[in-house]
């Protein structure tokens, strides 16, 4: 199973092409923050940028404490994510150790899943999919 590394955060330019491009094709939106990766200045446009995403937990703390089953883990650490089951409770974002989910004024969570669909979005190459072990398919 591939993960979302993020190697090259040096070469980041803050464009947000990433984030838009999850926003786009995963979640159907179009806003930095309806994304499961999201990209802030760490301080300033000469002192780069950090991508906020999941770093696969294992065991996920946001799949343990979901009451519906709407974060299960995944094999090799993060989660798959089943919309329909989510309850909007937030839980998920109250344990995520690295502010990694986000909730909407809506009460829609939005969080990474390693799909890898950001990572042709990237113009510098900051992005990558590594192997991690056993394969599944991941959902939303």
């Amino acid at each position: 199973m591939k993960q979302l590394n993020t190697p090259r955060m040096d070469q980041c330019i803050g464009c947000h092409s990433c984030s838009l491009a999850c926003a786009r094709q995963i979640y159907k939106k179009i806003s930095w923050d309806t994304a499961g990766i999201r990209i802030h200045s760490t301080g300033g446009l000469s002192t780069g940028f950090a991508a906020a995403r999941c770093l696969a937990c294992d065991p996920a703390p946001c799949a343990e404490v979901c009451p519906t089953g709407a974060y299960s883990r995944r094999p090799g650490g993060g989660v798959i994510v089943k919309q329909v089951l989510c309850i909007q409770c937030g839980k998920c974002v109250e344990v995520c150790p690295l502010d990694a989910i986000y909730q909407d004024r809506s009460g829609r969570v939005y969080v990474c899943i390693h799909c890898g669909h950001c990572v042709q979005f990237c113009p510098q190459d900051c992005l990558e999919m590594v192997e991690n072990g056993s394969a599944q398919e991941v959902s939303i």
